[in-house]
């Protein structure tokens, strides 16, 4: 076997940069019994490498693209035009040419063949690169051949392919084009099938598009197709289409456009035998291959060849059950306000520190709540729970039910029904009662922080396998305070108080979202505090402008040992640290363990600071509070003077005033619990970072970082393990290069997970369900989402994905994925908030109705649809947005 040209049959699935994802794919399918596959070769890579070895010109225009990134379009083009002509241009090596015509003569050079680019970075499990490099079509003899592996050389360089590859990360100078060759079949029809439905995710549900002729019509865009669903064996689903056109293969070599027959135009192009003998291919393909596939067939004389297959790679993955009966999930990250994929060590603290029954998918978690739809009673919490806090997930929930996809069990024997272990979700009145008291949110958060004290203290003594016992045991401490029954009846009671408060309002007074001003500025909340507290860091450094004037040069992180030396420079360092050692282990994402936090980053601060330098005036977070704290005051006299005049008015206005001093005495602790937990675990980091610092001395990884790819449990073995005495050991060598294999997986998974966007709600069966508003009252062209803190604002909106990006005017509309506390300092300076993810009582929204902020919030790519600078009106009572 040559190592310039491979059979399909002969490949080996090691070949990868010998013959390309493509190729080596057709190599996988040509092994399949029963699968027909038309015959042919793959040019390796080694061919193009040698046409390109010793060519000047090639490696300096190589060399000036590698230097461009995606905003130099212009000279990208140029230089790419460039490289293509070079190839068209250059010599076939003689030796790949004698292995070509040797290949031709065995297959037959008299046939047409398919001349099709397979590029090394293409049909991967993580980047699918398809349609990047050309395919041409009906290729007849040896010298048009060889033209033709000439044009996908160059096809590696067509404008789209460079800049697909600048967006993934991949370096120009090592990806190679193999060129596959393969025997031209003249089907009557062909097309694409998938063996998951490639809208909804759903695994049980195959999708057929089939068009007459060649499948370049259909590939290309041409021409529409027939769609034929096909589930467990049944044709489920048909769409015949109009078909004008078709592509055929002309004798003398090359295609043409035929118009169709007006008689066939809208016949079905498949008949049902022909669907499901299909689906049925699909799925052993499927099987073979261990994952959904993308596949393109053709049809010849009822024989079905397969031309390509490859993975679907848009899929999410499905949470893992252990059983085979269906399942629903629910994403956690839509409750937590942070839908990135979080890191595998990550995703082991937050594991720890649950008690719900969590699944791992695509970086993210997933709560199985199958058992809590199983029963009557806990279905029906369930549903109304949601309901309230995401009024996306209840619709598609409902969905769920209206189909039976699981089905009610009697009460007396689902255990996880309410009064029983619900794994996570209280019902409702199961808080323990308590007096109205402030004193025991203050009690509370002393508890917490003198716990936290003790840990930073007793963590110092622990290294190796005993700082992972230890921190096992305290991850218990932890839980103790999170799952205290008392600090859930607070912030329950406090909640249930602001929806007693909003539909008796609403009822007596015919008022809408009255809590909202009622939770305006109250004690205790640690999150709007932050972000009142960098308005007092401003405070302090506004008097210098050479510290000004330093901040707005910073590049890094070294910027506070500079300080110092500037006139003011000790005052502003001392504010800056001063917040930093109440705040500084909070950040964007920070559920997970893993993110730079800003103590560890404190660049991410300055443009916060320096944007309220530039928008307030000395002692603005002294006067937000107190406005919001007066509206607070006054809406509730006002409230309470006109319950007066109603009948029973007196009791009713006693009522109301009980339930307005629990709001104001207790939803500000709603968001303390989260920074104890931040807290801990920013203390864990720092004592594992230390463990990684010796890794990394020993060999064993090679950046710190490195550790957020393990597990805790993977992580404390690999410390544990870590025995370097006689490092000329075979054995030790392995277990050094384990850990690091196992990490660049990793990191190539995470980068996949990174490009998923993740459902509120994914089904056993891969199904992502996604919901909708029910909303009749809105205006033409409004955006729904739902209200969480009331109030109608106008302005311009900032589309913003990453905090560091932002630069606000005070008045702006902050528009954006979602929002955890970190985002917290912007809130100060802007009008209103509309965010894609989020509840009435998710983070957002606590800390938009503490500052009077209307907010929308759970609004479908709201960061698509609104466009930065564009002015928009935020409807925070009614829970929509117009754009004007």
């Amino acid at each position: 076997m040559s190592s310039l040209v491979i059979d399909f049959k002969e490949m080996a699935t090691s070949q990868l940069w010998l013959v390309g994802g493509k190729g080596l794919n057709l190599g996988e399918l040509s092994k399949i019994e029963g699968i027909q596959v038309p015959e042919g070769f793959c040019v390796t890579t080694e061919g193009y490498q040698r046409a390109v070895e010793h060519n000047e010109t090639y490696h300096a225009l190589l060399h000036r693209l590698t230097m461009l990134s995606v905003e130099d379009r212009d000279q990208i083009g140029e230089i790419s035009r460039k490289i293509r002509e070079t190839l068209m241009n250059v010599e076939i090596p003689s030796d790949v040419v004698t292995a070509v015509t040797e290949s031709l003569s065995r297959f037959g050079e008299e046939h047409a063949y398919a001349v099709r680019s397979s590029a090394t970075a293409e049909d991967l499990p993580h980047a699918s690169f398809a349609g990047q490099q050309d395919t041409y079509l009906n290729i007849i003899g040896k010298d048009a051949i060889l033209q033709h592996i000439r044009k996908c050389w160059a096809s590696l360089f067509t404008d789209r392919a460079v800049i697909y590859r600048m967006q993934n990360g991949f370096d120009h100078r090592q990806v190679y084009l193999s060129v596959i060759v393969q025997r031209m079949v003249f089907p009557l029809a062909s097309g694409i099938m998938f063996t998951a439905d490639p809208m909804t995710g759903n695994r049980k549900l195959l999708s057929i598009d089939a068009s007459y002729g060649l499948g370049e019509a259909l590939v290309s865009g041409l021409v529409s197709a027939d769609g034929y669903k096909v589930r467990e064996g049944k044709i489920a689903e048909k769409r015949i289409a109009t078909k004008t056109l078709a592509i055929y293969a002309r004798n003398e070599g090359g295609t043409e456009t035929k118009q169709l027959d007006p008689d066939r135009q809208k016949a079905q192009t498949l008949t049902d035998e022909q669907i499901l003998q299909l689906a049925s291919i699909g799925r052993q393909i499927e099987a073979y291959f261990g994952q959904p596939q993308d596949i393109e067939w053709c049809l010849v004389d009822d024989i079905f060849y397969m031309v390509q297959s490859r993975p679907i790679t848009t899929l999410f993955p499905i949470p893992e059950a252990n059983d085979e009966e269906n399942h629903v999930y629910i994403s956690v990250g839509h409750q937590q306000m942070m839908t990135d994929p979080i890191k595998p060590l990550g995703l082991s603290f937050f594991l720890m520190t649950t008690s719900a029954p969590m699944h791992k998918a695509g970086g993210r978690l997933f709560v199985d709540v199958t058992r809590n739809l199983a029963s009557p009673d806990s279905r029906e919490f369930l549903v109304n729970g949601m309901g309230q806090h995401d009024p996306l997930l209840k619709d598609a929930l409902m969905t769920i039910i209206d189909r039976d996809f699981i089905k009610l069990l009697p009460n007396d024997k689902n255990e996880s029904s309410p009064g029983k272990s619900n794994k996570g979700m209280p019902p409702a009145g199961a808080q323990p009662q308590f007096d109205n008291d402030p004193t025991i949110v203050s009690d509370l958060i002393k508890r917490s922080q003198t716990s936290i004290e003790e840990l930073k203290q007793h963590i110092q003594t622990k290294s190796g396998s005993d700082l992972f016992d230890f921190i096992l045991e305290d991850i218990q401490q932890l839980k103790k305070i999170l799952f205290d029954p008392q600090s859930s009846a607070v912030f329950m009671a406090a909640m249930n108080a602001s929806a007693w408060v909003n539909e008796r309002m609403n009822q007596w007074l015919g008022e809408k979202n009255a809590a909202d001003t009622l939770s305006q500025s109250v004690p205790h909340n640690i999150t709007s505090e932050m972000g009142l507290a960098l308005l007092d860091v401003a405070d302090a450094i506004r008097p210098y402008p050479e510290v000004i004037d330093y901040l707005q040069h910073v590049k890094d992180d070294a910027f506070l040992d500079e300080l110092v030396k500037l006139d003011g420079g000790q005052e502003a360092l001392d504010a800056i640290q001063s917040f930093l050692d109440k705040y500084g282990m909070r950040c964007a994402g920070e559920i997970d363990i893993t993110r730079t936090r800003w103590s560890e980053k404190p660049s991410t601060l300055i443009p916060l600071i320096l944007g309220n330098i530039k928008n307030f005036e000395p002692n603005e977070s002294v006067r937000k509070f107190e406005q919001g704290r007066q509206e607070a005051l006054k809406k509730e006299k006002e409230l309470l003077e006109r319950l007066m005049q109603l009948p029973d008015g007196e009791q009713k206005a006693k009522e109301t005033k009980r339930k307005i001093d629990l709001i104001r005495n207790f939803i500000g602790y709603r968001e303390y619990p989260k920074y104890g937990m931040v807290s801990r675990y920013f203390v864990y980091k720092q004592a594992l970072l230390k463990e990684a610092e010796r890794l990394v001395q020993a060999g064993v990884i090679h950046e710190k970082e490195d550790i957020y790819y393990l597990t805790f449990e993977e992580l404390h073995e690999v410390v544990r393990t870590n025995t370097l005495d006689d490092p000329g050991c075979m054995v030790e060598q392995q277990a050094r290069l384990a850990p690091r294999k196992m990490i660049s997986q990793r990191k190539d998974e995470y980068k996949l997970y990174e490009k998923l966007t993740p459902p509120r709600l994914i089904t056993s069966e891969g199904e992502i369900i996604t919901g909708a508003y029910k909303r009749e009252d809105l205006p033409d062209g409004a955006i729904a989402g739902l209200a969480v803190s009331s109030g109608v604002i106008e302005g311009r909106a900032r589309v913003i994905l990453n905090m560091e990006d932002a630069d606000l005017d005070e008045g702006d509309i902050l528009v954006t994925s979602f929002t955890d506390p970190s985002w917290t300092p912007l809130f100060v300076s802007i009008k209103g908030l509309v965010t894609e993810v989020g509840g009435l009582m998710t983070h957002g929204a606590v800390i938009a109705r503490e500052y009077g902020l209307p907010a929308v919030v759970g609004v479908e790519n709201a960061t698509k649809r609104i466009k930065d600078g564009q002015r928009i009106r935020v409807h925070g009572t009614e829970g929509y947005i117009e754009l004007l």
